[in-house]
């Protein structure tokens, strides 16, 4: 008697067991995989709005560009102007002081390579305030009147890669053959011959000192926002675009802009590139 109860009591908490599991599968655990599903399905549909986002971003982008929007090619052409003036002029100067500083010896000149070398990490807004500090108002070069002006953010360029174009430079010069001056005096040049004939060997590492200087000058927008004025139709850049556009909220325009400086940043290259195939040919 007493067996057969506690084997039906065993039945009964067992009956209970299997309807407590029952209860807590269908009321608990599906629903919270019903939920997790809902959750994911709704982050999928988040995230792939936010990729038509740039999606469409990309093809506006391209309409503007192939569309020959006024406002993009201006900024297009103002950034390829000063860009060009600024490496333009900063080669013109910093070739032969690059030269100087690596091909000759004088008093002072570890210590004038150091500041050069240190100057390659100079701050363009550093540069802005400086640049901006002479040709203002109130400057010892304000009556020029080339603030806010092309002309004034070409001047700031010029002395933001001035410092590459001489430190690279002067590094390339140093790493030439110590017995080519000795041949070229041994076979009578002088004065400007042994200083075009050492830039000629050296020409590779001035190409890429060139290319250096020439996209630090085509990225800047520090010293473009500070000098320039961001003006538009008159010294709006590329990058100075890109930071107005993307603040307001113009995602294709800055996209544009963007894809501009990438594809002229690649065609240096790829001409530098081309370049050395046609010498080495």
């Amino acid at each position: 008697m007493i067996t057969l109860l506690i084997q039906a009591l065993k039945e009964r908490t067992l009956s209970i067991s299997f309807a407590a599991i029952d209860r807590l599968v269908h009321h608990s655990i599906i629903p919270s995989m019903n939920i997790n599903s809902y959750r994911t399905e709704e982050a999928l549909k988040k995230l792939k709005k936010k990729m038509d986002y740039i999606f469409n971003g990309f093809i506006e982008a391209f309409k503007l560009l192939f569309s020959g929007d006024e406002e993009t090619f201006s900024a297009i052409f103002a950034t390829l102007k000063v860009s060009s003036a600024s490496i333009t002029v900063s080669l013109i100067i910093g070739l032969p002081c690059g030269f100087i500083l690596g091909y000759y010896d004088f008093p002072g000149r570890k210590y004038l390579k150091t500041v050069t070398d240190t100057l390659l990490s100079l701050p363009t807004v550093v540069v802005g305030l400086f640049v901006y500090s002479f040709i203002s108002k109130r400057g010892p070069l304000g009556s020029y009147n080339i603030l806010f002006t092309i002309t004034g953010i070409v001047a700031a360029q010029t002395v933001l890669i001035l410092p590459i174009v001489i430190s690279l430079t002067a590094s390339a010069i140093e790493g030439l053959d110590r017995r080519l001056r000795l041949t070229l005096i041994t076979l009578g040049a002088r004065g400007k011959q042994i200083l075009f004939s050492s830039l000629f060997e050296a020409r590779y590492a001035l190409l890429t000192a060139a290319v250096t200087a020439y996209g630090r000058a085509i990225s800047e927008v520090g010293v473009s926002m500070m000098i320039g004025g961001n003006i538009k139709w008159h010294t709006r850049t590329i990058t100075t675009a890109i930071a107005l556009e993307s603040g307001k909220g113009e995602f294709a325009a800055g996209i544009a802009l963007g894809v501009v400086l990438l594809t002229i940043a690649f065609s240096v290259n790829f001409a530098l590139s081309f370049l050395k195939k046609i010498s080495n040919a």
